[in-house]
């Protein structure tokens, strides 16, 4: 039976197949953010404004970091999944499924560990203030305890999607959010267990959704089939996931260190501005989850279209995925600058911190439009194996230019000044980026040699 006939994202109407991929991709992001979402709703309202800079502030930047790593690896498994099944090779698939499951249980395993015992240091090196640092110290370390269960869902969501499947990622996500609720209310409200109660409901939640996805990917999945007994690395497998997966973790990495300056700075402000930028950065997540929905889709809609050598598919598929998210970008930029006020209250009640997090989103939500640019046609040229534009773009443009803004051209500037870096940075990276993407992606797709659908 010829693939294309079978397999809608080769042969399905595009935008259609993107947005039936996208949309349980993005409710996906939206219960995954309910995580940490619901635990600074929590904290914050029964707990107080310290033990919501507690839970976000450096703790987050922490966090943020190392699992943006791992996920920038995890795409390396991705692509190579979704290239050998768009073309139609189930012993590709099938080697680079075990060999993935396998790097990241043993990934898991050993940066929890390396986590718990570099807690501390790493929060001062943040300069984490004194106040804020006992409950940042246990927030992280037990999230770190329990990291090896969120790397591997998101490990076996990657697999999944890979192949098309973006649902039943979904149904878990949904399950494993209303039990994070429900067991935050209980070990927060309920039992007053504070930031340990948060942090402890969370990593059951994500033991649970990992042991679902496990199964699925070893009983309910008939294009492949997961087995403990052929647990193990693939030379081969593992040289070529690392190659687009390594470089795509450096420059998603490039983004968390970049924050964890930015939240240096914001540090030596006080809590007031803390709080702020945690409450914002919460409410700013509602369109990184669009953002990073539509990076996923064009990611394996390219994939396998260019595994399968569709290069008209290819090249439709960017433009249309491009528009729909600069589209969404500046209607999220409406609903943020009008509504902003209201979603900033479900954090806090404080008036002072609710001013400052709205002089956030008139510095960076104007931009969001601009960013997607870099974003889907970095996305597009990852799936083709052309990693290193990313990795470059973000180490100049975002890391080294964020920190010559906070050290030198504003090393004592007011909070709206630190955050003006953000949308600067992203106009930067996506002429960068953008301007490679036109001028290589032609010859790009040449190279496959095979005619389109």
């Amino acid at each position: 039976m010829d693939k294309k006939s079978t397999n809608p994202m080769l042969s399905g109407v595009i935008w259609k197949q993107i947005l039936l991929f996208f949309f349980p991709i993005l409710i996906g992001a939206f219960f995954q953010q309910l995580y940490n979402t619901v635990d600074a709703v929590v904290v914050g309202r029964f707990a107080g404004k310290e033990a919501l800079a507690s839970v976000g502030g450096s703790a987050s930047q922490i966090l943020g970091l190392i699992f943006s790593f791992f996920m920038g690896l995890s795409t390396g498994a991705t692509v190579i999944i979704a290239q050998a099944f768009g073309a139609g090779h189930p012993e590709r698939v099938d080697t680079a499924l075990h060999t993935a499951y396998t790097f990241g249980l043993s990934g898991g395993l050993v940066l929890g560990g390396a986590g718990c015992i570099f807690t501390s240091p790493l929060l001062r090196l943040l300069r984490t203030q004194e106040d804020l640092m006992g409950g940042s110290v246990v927030y992280v370390r037990i999230m770190m305890a329990g990291l090896v269960f969120t790397l591997i869902y998101n490990m076996c969501s990657g697999i999944l999607r890979a192949i098309g499947d973006s649902k039943r990622p979904l149904y878990v996500l949904i399950a494993c959010c209303a039990l994070n609720i429900i067991l935050d209310l209980l070990f927060v409200a309920g039992l007053h267990m504070g930031i340990m109660g948060a942090a402890i409901a969370t990593v059951i939640c994500q033991a649970f959704s990992a042991v679902v996805t496990t199964w699925i990917l070893m009983k309910k999945t008939p294009s492949m089939t997961l087995s403990f007994r052929r647990l193990g690395i693939s030379p081969g497998t593992l040289k070529k996931i690392l190659t687009i997966g390594l470089p795509t973790a450096v420059a998603g990495s490039m983004f968390s260190i970049s924050n964890m300056i930015l939240q240096t700075a914001i540090n030596r402000m006080g809590i007031d501005e803390v709080a702020a930028w945690t409450a914002y950065g919460k409410v700013d997540s509602l369109w990184w989850m669009i953002n990073q929905a539509f990076s996923t889709a064009i990611t394996t809609f390219v994939g396998q279209n260019f595994g399968a050598g569709l290069t008209d598919r290819v090249r439709k598929g960017v433009r249309e995925v491009l528009a729909m998210e600069m589209i969404s970008g500046a209607a999220m930029s409406v609903v943020m600058l009008t509504f902003g006020p209201y979603l900033l209250r479900m954090f806090t009640n404080d008036e002072q911190v609710i001013r400052m997090g709205m002089s956030a989103a008139w510095a960076l939500t104007p931009f969001y439009a601009v960013f997607s640019i870099s974003e889907i046609t970095g996305s597009a040229l990852r799936a083709e194996g052309h990693v290193m534009v990313n990795t470059i773009a973000n180490l100049v443009g975002i890391c080294v230019f964020r920190i010559i803004w906070v050290t030198f051209v504003y090393p004592r500037g007011t909070f709206r000044q630190v955050v003006l870096c953000y949308p600067i940075s992203w106009v930067l990276i996506t002429i960068f980026i953008a301007g490679y993407y036109l001028v290589k992606q032609k010859s790009i797709l040449e190279q496959i040699r095979k005619p389109a659908a």
